[in-house]
């Protein structure tokens, strides 16, 4: 990692920390160069077998933009350790990254309690005539108060006809004034010193009419039918399928639109991260894995409605991370 970054990543829970001097005038390097020296060391010789990182990624940014290695990485080997067999070991990081151990499982736990404050801090400035793009700054600002080295966070808000589209490949805030009837799904992606977080609250402005009480009503039992399939060795398309079944037995089936969940916590939003929670996965639910839970309910035109919550599963059972309001929350 860049020099600059040691201090922080002495204060994780990393084995060993190899650094390199990033944007240096003396040698103008390409970046890629760069870590040659850092890889030596690390390799320490010339392995028979190594394998790296070929595939398709997704990189959480906590910063403005992000130098990523990816297919340079390979040329980099080449010549770092010329004589070695390189393989792509995707599969196996991403085995790896799945089963988290207790310290980080600690560390995304303690992400999710700073964003049950920034929930309720929000939720309690939230009014009628207020533009999506404000109700989202006061969800995020508290997300950057924790005691974490590195905190901070997106928020969206998504009201009206526009939270039914919140089902797409993003969430975006807009300029549209919440108004009396809306629901308002509100999105967060949080983190703190590199664990990251994925929930979602959906709030009614003023009393909930039939149709919304229903939704939320179908989504909670959706909810409960999926964490009550979680347990160590089964099949995560059995999990997708509880949510699922619940929600067309109630009237919604067509409405959901999107796979019941995915890995969480080394990233915000990556569909890959195991376990995936779809109806076609081949993972298996093991001890160590977190993940989030979010059934949601879409009518473009009008309404969408989400429950997004982060699960643990550890050798206790299964550990809710995010449980906040997990009632119908009304902005009088």
């Amino acid at each position: 990692m860049p020099v600059d970054e040691k201090e922080l990543a002495e204060n994780s829970s990393a084995d060993r920390v190899s650094t390199f001097q990033a944007g240096s005038l003396e040698t103008l390097a390409p970046a890629a160069r760069l870590i040659e020296q850092p890889l030596r060391k690390l390799i320490n010789g010339h392995p028979s077998r190594i394998g790296y990182e070929s595939g398709e990624v997704s990189e959480p940014s906590s910063y403005v933009s992000m130098n990523l290695y990816n297919c340079a990485l390979a040329g980099i080997l080449n010549h770092v350790a010329p004589n070695a067999r390189l393989d792509p070991a995707d599969d196996a990081l991403a085995e790896l990254r799945a089963i988290k151990t207790e310290p980080e499982i600690e560390r995304i736990r303690a992400a999710c309690q700073t964003a049950g404050t920034a929930f309720a801090i929000g939720f309690e400035q939230m009014q009628a005539g207020m533009q999506e793009v404000q109700a989202a700054r006061h969800f995020r600002r508290p997300l950057g108060c924790s005691a974490a080295e590195r905190a901070d966070g997106q928020v969206s808000c998504m009201s009206g006809a526009n939270s039914g589209t919140a089902y797409g490949a993003f969430a975006r805030s807009t300029h549209r004034c919440i108004t009396p009837g809306d629901l308002v799904l509100t999105h967060c992606n949080s983190y703190e010193d590199g664990y990251w977080t994925d929930i979602t609250r959906t709030y009614v402005i003023g009393e909930p009419d039939d149709r919304q009480l229903r939704m939320f009503d179908a989504i909670r039992a959706a909810r409960e039918a999926a964490i009550s399939a979680i347990a160590p060795g089964v099949p995560a398309a059995d999990v997708d399928h509880a949510a699922r079944e619940r929600l067309a037995e109630l009237g919604f089936g067509a409405e959901f639109k999107h796979s019941t969940g995915h890995g969480v916590g080394f990233g915000g939003i990556d569909a890959h991260a195991r376990p995936r929670l779809h109806p076609k996965s081949p993972d298996r639910l093991e001890t160590g894995m977190v993940f989030n839970v979010e059934p949601g309910i879409y009518f473009p035109g009008s309404g969408g409605m989400r429950q997004c919550d982060m699960v643990a599963l550890t050798a206790q059972g299964t550990e809710l991370l995010t449980p906040f309001q997990s009632e119908f929350q009304v902005v009088s």
